[in-house]
């Protein structure tokens, strides 16, 4: 069976007075129906920048140099403009991670919501109002009917955040990134929205792309991760296989810093030494030697190729590449 979204070698480069800055570096991946893929990394990892240039939706500097991305069967690279405005919102849709800048000021959450489902459904407006409403609730707001008539500003950082996944969710697309959907919210709704994504991923096939920078987000949730550093793919692996076992030095550091409830009082769970790479001045080799207590000397001189290792994994590491790769 085909994935619904497939993405090959995508690069993404952003035009800078100090020269192109890249930010996303020939990754790939794939979600299929019914799927929930992590994409998981730092910030300035290029994880929300992937979502954005499947959309085509890469803001200014910023331009998709290379890549082939199919939604289907169809190369969304190579889609008109008229064909990119029937399959956002409709068939691929987004949770933004900042619902202030992604939510329209000067129109109330009522007509923003309700225009989605009159383009894209041909619903009238007393039918997208009700459905609006609807969705409002499901997203737990209290008062959906009152949030329809109220501006982005009159809401909380969190009740915003909901008003922005309950567009998404609308027109039940079959393929939804949801970048960091859960940052803004307490923990009582963090688990009321991820339970909501996996009921719709299950009552409607959806392939779910959950971009965060928090690993235990994906524990329990997504089927594979895909970790992203510095633009480049790190280590690609099904879920309980990278807790059980991860191979990259970056997967095992993400993973460590996680919060424990095992942890000894006033013990603090362990940190990445340094500090992401600026991407304009990226380290030859490996991007993580500087940060890696694994590197060795051919880790400097060039960056390690993505190799398969094991079943359905894939590491960038020489190190650990080297027992399996000979």
């Amino acid at each position: 069976m085909l994935p619904l979204l497939s993405v090959h070698d995508l690069s993404v480069v952003f035009d800078t007075p100090e020269g192109p800055l890249r930010a996303v570096d020939a990754v790939s991946f794939h979600v299929a129906e019914g799927e929930t893929l992590g994409l998981v990394g730092e910030s300035g990892s290029g994880k929300t920048v992937s979502a954005l240039a499947v959309l085509r939706i890469v803001p200014r500097p910023g331009r998709i140099e290379s890549g082939r991305v199919f939604f289907k069967e169809r190369n969304i690279l190579r889609a008109s403009e008229s064909e990119l405005r029937k399959l956002r919102g409709r068939s691929i849709a987004m949770i933004f991670q900042d619902p202030q800048s992604a939510l329209h000021p000067l129109l109330t959450v009522g007509r923003q919501l309700s225009e989605v489902l009159e383009v894209h459904e041909g619903l009238t407006a007393h039918e997208s109002r009700l459905r609006a409403a609807e969705a409002l609730g499901e997203v737990g707001l209290a008062e959906p009917e009152r949030t329809l008539g109220r501006y982005p500003h009159e809401l909380s950082g969190g009740m915003r955040q909901r008003v922005m996944i309950a567009m998404a969710l609308l027109c039940r697309p079959q393929v939804l990134f949801a970048d960091e959907p859960t940052t803004a919210l307490d923990v009582t709704l963090q688990s009321q929205v991820l339970e909501l994504l996996d009921t719709l991923r299950m009552a409607h096939g959806t392939g779910i792309v959950l971009i965060t920078h928090d690993l235990s987000v994906v524990a329990g949730r997504a089927d594979r991760v895909h970790v992203l550093y510095a633009g480049r793919t790190a280590e690609v692996a099904p879920t309980r296989e990278l807790f059980r076992r991860p191979l990259h030095p970056y997967t095992r550091g993400l993973l460590e810093s996680v919060p424990r409830l095992d942890l000894a009082d006033g013990q603090l769970p362990s940190a990445i030494p340094g500090l992401p790479p600026d991407p304009r001045e990226l380290p030859p080799g490996c991007a993580f030697h500087p940060r890696c207590g694994m590197a060795t000397e051919r880790c400097r001189e060039k960056p390690p190729e993505l190799l398969p290792h094991s079943g359905d994994r894939a590491v960038a590491c020489y190190e650990v590449g080297a027992s399996s790769h000979p």
